[in-house]
């Protein structure tokens, strides 16, 4: 029987939480948060949880609550990440996040290496496991890209393509975290390019896209985005040996996004304005509406009406299979914003998210990562990725693949 601590009690951290209830081999789930109410909200409608109060800022604090866990689940901000890293290591338990943290190193490309090597060997000289960037994307899309490897006896170029087209009638540019999602559209995107990182410009290089379940074309553009990074670091061992890999989005977001980054105002250095220092980037924030998470907000959005409740995300990967040249195409499908609310009265973006996290959690739950040290989700065994989308089917998220050979 499993005992586990959630940090975090958002709309990731909840949807683990309430997965994790389900699961017969966990006997107990810590709920804690600095926010007393979430946590009492969650913890109400749990038949094996517990609440706590956590300051994250204070690893004492984390350790406290980390005591006799089998797994941190981290769903914190991610300037919290390496208090957690040093927490579940202090206490000897495995460790596992929605994102790589930000916390590491000022460059997060070098943060990433860091936690690949340090963190790696420290985790595997205690013989616990910490396993990063597990929700949606990266997470499920990283499980989806090593499936394709499935396919390939050599591969070239691989896409990772996300489009966003849940849009509600009032205004609501993001369905999570405002803070997160401007950040990444001011970012710096870093893209896998002939075999080294590189850095590209936010909104650009576009490719477009046609599928018929949404039924338009859609321009996807570069974006500040895990997946080259993961991907590109392991591309020799995980994805026989790919020399481009890309991460393309689209969606309201991005609609909303770019002409306001074309404008300078996700620009966090401060200006002067009518003799007042005011921080762009802020300026636009206190604007943004929060993602909804609680049932009847979301309830009131979908009855007010939706103008789209689409979305896709798709792997292509192209390679060589048995002298041939082919593309591997995987898309992924999952309920949109009305279903998901009526399966858990959530949206479609916590609902893909807090699964494809919570299918993260219950193969540490199940034994099923054989792996000391630390991995990130694109480095599972072919029965590791066969293993979590057996998983995820139940959950009605499915892969569809299709290979073409190309001339």
């Amino acid at each position: 029987m499993k005992k586990i601590l959630i940090l975090g009690v958002g709309a990731q951290g909840s949807t683990v939480a309430q997965r994790m209830d389900e699961e017969p081999n966990v006997s107990e789930i810590i709920c804690a948060d600095y926010d007393e109410k979430a946590v009492s909200e969650l913890v109400g409608i749990l038949k094996k949880g517990k609440g706590m109060k956590v300051d994250a800022s204070d690893i004492e604090s984390i350790k406290a609550a980390a005591e006799g866990v089998d797994l941190i689940v981290n769903g914190l901000p991610l300037q919290f990440g390496k208090n957690v890293l040093e927490a579940a290591l202090a206490v000897k338990t495995n460790y596992q996040d929605f994102a790589a943290t930000e916390s590491i190193h000022k460059d997060w490309v070098e943060g990433i290496k860091i936690m690949y090597d340090e963190y790696g060997k420290r985790f595997k000289e205690i013989g616990k496991t910490a396993v990063i960037a597990t929700g949606s994307a990266p997470g499920l899309i990283c499980a989806a890209a090593r499936r394709t490897m499935q396919y390939l006896d050599t591969c070239d170029t691989i896409y990772n393509i996300v489009y966003e087209g849940v849009e509600a009638k009032r205004f609501l540019p993001f369905w999570w975290s405002p803070v997160t999602a401007l950040s990444d559209m001011g970012g710096i995107p870093n893209a896998f390019e002939n075999g080294e990182m590189i850095q590209t410009e936010p909104f650009g290089r576009p490719i477009y896209r046609t599928y018929d379940y949404v039924g338009k074309e859609i321009r996807f553009v570069e974006h500040d985005h895990d997946e080259p990074v993961h991907m590109g670091l392991n591309a020799k061992e995980f994805f026989k040996g790919a020399k481009n890999i890309y991460f393309k989005y689209a969606g309201s977001g991005v609609t909303f996004a770019e002409p306001i980054y074309r404008a300078g105002l996700l620009s966090k250095v401060p200006e002067e304005i009518d003799g007042q220092q005011v921080i762009p980037f802020n300026v636009v924030l206190k604007h943004i509406p929060p993602a909804p998470k609680y049932r009847d907000e979301i309830k009131e959005i979908i009855e007010e009406g939706l103008v789209t409740d689409s979305g896709a995300m798709v792997v292509e990967a192209i390679g060589e299979k048995d002298g041939k040249k082919i593309k591997v195409e995987t898309h992924v499908f999952a309920p949109g914003l009305i279903e998901s609310f009526k399966r858990a009265g959530i949206t479609s973006e916590m609902y893909l998210t807090g699964q494809g996290g919570a299918l993260f959690t219950k193969m540490f739950v199940e034994d099923k990562f054989t792996q000391t040290g630390l991995i990130s989700s694109d480095m599972l065994t072919f029965d590791q990725v066969d293993y979590y989308i057996k998983c995820a089917e139940k959950l009605d998220i499915t892969l569809d693949t299709k290979v073409t050979e190309l001339k």
